[in-house]
């Protein structure tokens, strides 16, 4: 039976008419991807840069969240040809691809998301989710119709080239991660200095000036707003292994004794 794919995360994007708004799933776990997915948010990222998942889990979580109307993007750990490989075979249509730092690294993600001639995925549609088995019609003809990519720009390196990194052909967006940014500028831990935003700024300025999207990482509502305002197409918000422990200590705080709290808290 023939298969359709589902629209790439930068078509969703130009069919909105506003920015998207979404948060990280970095638990690992397909329930809890499944109730992020539900929420009502734009976008969920799915991450295993900074998370526990591994192949089998991410594929769970796609699975878990495919019947709700939400784009789903993957991080994968590394810009690694490999990798990539087996998450698109995956079925993963819109991949993040952390740590690109110049244009030559932004052209190596291209090749990897690409058939040949025009880059070096290897062939497995066949075998892989992917293709559905070989059930999505000309899917070796159209894969790069149905796959997003978008490279992350988080550190001075990777800003300083953002106008080349732009201008390669098959990025179809970037997303500024001002934690990296911040640490790669010697003020870790200061994503919201004065400083840093500006590099931001700078990027998303770029980036509509190339005319494709920028996202950005944002917790705090307020900056969120103020990059939006700026530029930004997307963002994300928040993360749900941080609600979960936020809301958590907001119970015991509540519920729990100072004075018991704080001996708990020295062990």
């Amino acid at each position: 039976m023939p298969v359709r794919l589902n629209p790439t995360f930068y078509s969703a994007l130009g069919e909105a008419g506003r920015p998207l708004a979404g948060m990280w799933v970095c638990s690992g776990s397909p329930l809890v991807a499944e109730i992020c997915a539900g929420s009502g948010l734009d976008w969920v990222l799915i991450d295993a840069e900074h998370s526990p998942n591994g192949l089998e889990s991410i594929l769970a979580q796609l699975h878990a969240v495919s019947g709700y109307p939400v784009q789903v993007m993957v991080r994968p750990p590394v810009n690694d040809t490999v990798v990539i490989k087996q998450y698109l075979d995956l079925g993963v249509q819109n991949l993040m691809v952390p740590m690109v730092n110049s244009a030559s690294e932004a052209a190596s993600a291209v090749a990897a998301v690409r058939y040949p001639p025009h880059g070096v995925r290897g062939v497995g549609s066949a075998l892989a989710r992917s293709a559905r088995w070989n059930r999505v019609p000309d899917y070796l003809a159209t894969a790069s119709e149905t796959i997003s990519l978008t490279v992350q720009i988080e550190s001075e390196a990777a800003a300083s080239a953002v106008e080349e990194i732009l201008a390669v052909d098959g990025v179809d967006g970037i997303f500024l991660g001002p934690s990296d940014l911040a640490a790669s500028m010697g003020l870790l831990g200061q994503q919201e200095n004065p400083l840093v935003r500006a590099v931001v700024e700078h990027c998303l300025e770029a980036a509509k000036a190339a005319g494709k999207p920028a996202g950005v990482n944002a917790f705090n509502q307020t900056t969120a707003r103020a990059y939006l305002d700026a530029g930004a197409s997307f963002a994300l918000v928040g993360a749900d292994v941080s609600v979960l422990a936020r809301a958590s200590e907001g119970f015991a705080s509540a519920f729990i004794p100072v004075a018991e709290k704080a001996d708990r808290e020295s062990y």
